[in-house]
């Protein structure tokens, strides 16, 4: 049987998640949704639009999606609703797990690797956070939730705009952007979001895709590495003047080369760093050149649970070279640059 695509949906409080939930079970897009809920309430579902079927706060919505709530753990949760399915009790297609407002995205995520039970039923595909364009600058720099929810995304939807002017917006979005380059970035205003911006976005996948705003690369030159490449590389604080009065301590830095890497130093120096400083490592991700390889290397890593994989064979004419993004608190750029060039053949 075909794993449950299963979507984590986060953002700070207030920010349009709910919102966006709403539109998202009230929709006549034909898939069955099970929603899973933190608690009911009025800032939760709205309750006009559920019928109660049970007393075990399981809710089928009026267009075949249902709705769980959650008040203990999310494994038990999870395992609950795939028995249930299983017996053909309830139906649906894919999972929403819809975080409170202050949580930390990360063990959420981690429960679809460490849980035998939950990864026989479902597949992580990504983290969508939602971001308040009018609130969002003060909960960042008050809040380290926000930061590691902006951290965590696969997809960022930026709700409220029209409260906002365009200077605001493009200052969100470069600091949104510095964070988390890896993270495409859409609008959810009024939650009005394109059901492809939210399922369906394979960020959990290992694919040889790995996309980094090309804006972020261009502040990072410092990062970029050549094939001969010696220069010094501790400048991790010298363009915080570009970007306002923000330091965030979730921030993002990028390993680009042309060089290969040799497999055994690479795995010695990746799991050592993960060991050391995993609980800080949000997310990180890769497209690896190897020495003596003809396929591409791809990895990817939630703090200390990482996977890699053989990717597709490198194309006649393409640009052979590695690209790796780390987002983290307070990572040490230089230690990591250093040591990932040691790596290098």
């Amino acid at each position: 049987m075909a794993l449950i695509p299963s979507t984590i949906l986060t953002g700070f409080l207030g920010a349009g998640k709910t919102t966006l939930l709403n539109r998202i079970l009230q929709e006549d897009h034909g898939m069955r949704i099970a929603v899973i809920e933190n608690e009911f309430g009025e800032e939760n579902i709205d309750n006009e639009i559920l019928v109660e079927r049970s007393t075990e706060h399981i809710v089928e919505m009026n267009n075949g999606c249902i709705c769980c709530t959650v008040r203990g753990d999310l494994i038990e949760a999870l395992s609950n609703l795939a028995r249930k399915r299983d017996l053909g009790e309830i139906m649906f297609d894919r999972i929403v797990i819809e975080t409170t407002g202050l949580a930390n995205p990360g063990p959420v995520a981690q429960t679809f690797f460490v849980d035998e039970e939950v990864g026989v039923h479902y597949l992580l595909d990504a983290v969508v956070t939602v971001v308040d364009a009018r609130h969002a600058m003060a909960q960042l720099d008050a809040h380290e939730e926000a930061q590691r929810q902006v951290g965590f995304a696969d997809k960022i939807l930026i709700s409220k705009t029209d409260l906002v002017d365009e200077a605001q917006l493009a200052a969100l979005t470069a600091r949104l952007k510095r964070i988390n380059p890896r993270a495409p970035i859409g609008r959810s205003d009024f939650g009005k979001a394109p059901l492809a911006d939210v399922l369906d976005l394979h960020g959990f996948n290992l694919n040889d895709k790995l996309e980094i705003d090309p804006d972020f690369l261009a502040t990072e030159q410092d990062h970029v590495h050549g094939p001969d490449c010696g220069q010094d590389h501790d400048h991790h604080d010298h363009h915080d003047h570009h970007h306002g009065h923000h330091s965030d301590d979730i921030a993002a830095f990028v390993f680009k080369s042309q060089r290969a890497f040799n497999p055994e130093r690479l795995d010695n120096f990746i799991n050592g760093m993960v060991n050391v400083f995993g609980p800080r490592m949000l997310r990180y991700k890769g497209v690896l050149l190897m020495d003596g390889a003809d396929r591409k290397v791809v990895f990817q890593g939630v703090h200390q649970i990482m996977g890699s994989d053989m990717g597709a064979k490198w194309a006649d004419g393409e640009e052979r070279g590695s690209k790796m993004v780390f987002i983290g608190k307070d990572l040490p750029k230089d230690v990591f640059i250093r040591g990932l060039e040691q790596c290098l053949v």
